[in-house]
Parts: structure tokens; sequence; C-alpha cells
């Protein structure tokens, strides 16, 4: 019998041997063992099975499949994607023998070895055989000690490594050709999806992305403890959709590019009695969403929201304007009289709060720091939200609760 195939046979007696035994009677220290060495045998037999798809072209010849992936897949043993990938890995491991080596001894697993075999492809042209002998070795290394995705990160300097001069030159023309192809692959849809939500896709360059993550973590960070209505924390994932909200109300729609002859705004329609007793709905012009009165009075204390207040005939009895938000100049004087949120118990620094009206701009209530005063976004979002009410401490500070 070839060795391959006593191999394979005692490989599968031993397996079977262990089929209905219970690992949670294992020592502690035998689970460890067991676990890294199950490791390197499953790369060693993933390096016996890809030399022996390397070779196998008189199966696929018999099976007639164009390829041993093909065969694979229609004996339903791997779906089509997975069966490309491991074809194309076991012909790439006939040119580097160092790779599989390393592979059949266990050192790394087959992730890595994909890593490896593409990093190695995508060699400039720079590259010297020397230099291509010397990074097969140094990413065989790596291997050992660093993860599948920090090893592909490391793959994109190698030239640099074994080589500074050359590798410098191939590095810039190479990051230059990522961002360009980032640029031209860069997509973002906007589309309501009339359960009053907006679904926002985009892929964008690392740089757009990075900015744009910084921005919002700005937000998010005196929020990290932030709980909800049942005293529950908030998923990180939904405080970033809320400062995403939070960064769009800080823009200055005055620095925003011009069209239709006017600077970027928004105007919200809403009845005079309606916006007073907060029952009701505004409606954004110019589109089919519809706002609460409620969050119409929220947004109007902080975003570049422009509110049409309509009398009963629908008659313009107010036009407002963006001058209804408190100015710099006004913030920084309450960034010093504040100094934090004024929600009780509250530490949220005053450079991160909005600017509330604390007599509501709808019932006469004036753009005056003498009127105003910092919430962070959360306790912003309480005091607009009429299942709360607010008491005042002789701190000054306020206290909320919820109505009864």
């Amino acid at each position: 019998m070839h060795r391959i195939m006593e191999a394979v046979s005692g490989l599968r007696a031993a397996v079977t041997s262990a089929a209905d035994a219970n690992p949670v009677f294992l020592s502690t220290a035998d689970k460890r063992a067991a676990i890294l060495e199950l490791v390197r045998v499953k790369s060693q037999v993933a390096e016996l099975l890809l030399r022996i798809e390397a070779a196998a072209s008189d199966v696929a010849d018999e099976e007639c499949a164009r390829d041993v992936g093909a065969m694979l897949v229609a004996s339903g043993a791997y779906d089509p994607v997975h069966a490309r990938r491991e074809y194309r890995l076991s012909r790439a491991l006939e040119r580097w023998e160092v790779v599989r080596a390393g592979l059949a001894a266990g050192a790394f697993t087959e992730e890595h070895a994909e890593v490896i075999v593409r990093a190695l492809d995508e060699l400039p042209e720079e590259a010297t055989g020397e230099d291509v002998v010397l990074a097969e070795k140094q990413l065989c290394e790596w291997a050992e000690t660093f993860t599948p995705s920090q090893l592909r990160r490391l793959g994109r300097t190698i030239l640099a490594v074994i080589d500074p001069e050359a590798g410098e030159a191939a590095e810039a023309r190479a990051l230059l050709r990522l961002e360009q192809d980032a640029a031209d692959r860069a997509r973002l849809s906007i589309r309501q999806m009339g359960d009053g939500t907006t679904r926002i896709q985009a892929l964008v360059p690392d740089a757009i992305g990075v900015r744009l993550k910084t921005l919002l973590e700005s937000f998010t960070q005196p929020r990290v403890a932030a709980l909800n209505a049942e005293g529950l924390r908030v998923r990180n994932d939904k405080l970033m959709a809320e400062a995403l909200g939070a960064m769009l109300e800080r823009i200055d729609p005055t620095t925003l590019p011009k069209h239709g002859g006017v600077t970027t705004s928004v105007v919200v329609t809403i009845g005079l009695e309606q916006l007073r007793r907060e029952v009701g709905v505004a409606e954004l012009v110019g589109t089919d969403t519809l706002l609460s009165a409620t969050e119409t009075r929220r947004i109007a204390c902080e975003a570049g929201i422009i509110p049409m207040v309509l009398g009963g005939d629908g008659r313009v009895l107010d036009l407002g304007r963006t001058q209804r938000l408190f100015s710099p100049s006004q913030r920084k004087a309450m960034w010093v009289r504040d100094k934090t949120c004024r929600a009780e118990g509250c530490t949220v620094p005053a450079a991160w709060c909005d600017a509330h009206h604390l007599t509501p701009w709808s019932r006469g209530g004036m753009t005056d720091i003498k009127d105003g005063l910092l919430y962070c976004g959360f306790h912003h979002q309480r005091a607009h939200d009429p299942r709360y009410a607010q008491s005042r401490l002789p701190t000054g500070d306020y206290r909320f609760h919820l109505r009864r």
C-alpha cells in the first residue's frame, strides 16, 4: 500500500476511535495540548490534500470535470467558491516549496499559506530572484508568529524589509494604485425604507472612513455609559447612528455649497397649535418625510432647520431662521458657566453638549444664554421626550423622571 494511503487509513481510524470520547474529562493542560496539536495536524492534513489535488488531473479527466475543484463541487463536498480557492492554492504550492513545507510541518495554517502565496504573487517587478527567495522565507517565519490578517499587512511591505530602496518606490506606487482603485469603487446610497428609517450604505476610501469614524467617536465617547429609558446600556452601533445625527446638526449651513441660489437648508412646516401642544406632525418640505412635533422642537434647538409655522388656514405665521441657534460665542459662555451637562449627576463635558432652550421658541423663548443651558445628547433627547418631566434642583441642575 502506498504510504499516503496508509497515512489516510491510519488517520481515519485514529480519529474514529475518539469519536465518542468526551473532552470534558480532559485536564485543562491536556485540552490546551490537544487543541494546539490538532491545529498543527489540521494544517498537515490540508497540505497533504492540496498536494494530492495538484497531482490529480487524471481524476478530473476520468470524472469529465474541468479540474479537481469542479469534481469536488459535483460530488457535493464543496461549494464552488471554496473549491476554486483550494484548487488555486494547491497549484500555487507547486511553485512555492518553502510555503508547502511549512504547511506540511504544521508550522502555520492553510489561511496563512494563502496569504503568503498572494503576497509573493503580487511582488512588484522590481523584485529580483534573490528578493523573491528571501521574501518567501521571511513570510513563512512571520506566519509562525502573526495572525493571517497581521501577515497580510506585513506582506504588503515585504519588499521594503528585504530591499528597502526598491521597496520604498514600489510601496509608493502600490499605495497610489490602491487609493485610485478605492476612489473608483466608492459608492453611497440613501434610501427611505417607508417605516420611519432610512438605509445608508457606503463604500468609501479608507481616508474618508477613518475620518468619519473619528468624528463619530468624538460624539459617542461621552455616551459610553448612556442608558435607555429602561435602564439598559445602549448598543454601540446605536450610539454611532445617534452620533451621525448629532454631527449633522452641528454643521454650519452657511459653509455649505449653494444650489438654487440659497445655502443648503431644510424647511419644516407645522401648525402653531400642534407645535405648542406637542401633538400632530410636521413635514420636511419637498419630501414625504414626517416628524413629530416633539422632534421638531428638539431639532430647532440645534440643527440648521428652518421652522415654517402655519396658522389654521395654512397661512405662514412665522418663517424662522437659523439665527434661532445659539451662536459660537454664546455656546462658549455656556461652556464656562455650566462646565458639564446640567442633568443631575451627568458629567459629560460642556464641549460635547447641545445648547437647549429652557423656554421653547414656539412659546416665545429667546436665544439667550439666560434662557439656555447645556444637555448631553442623551439628556437633550429626554428634554424633548413627552414621557419625561424635568424639575429644577437648588443647584440649578435638572432632574428627569418618567411621567406617571
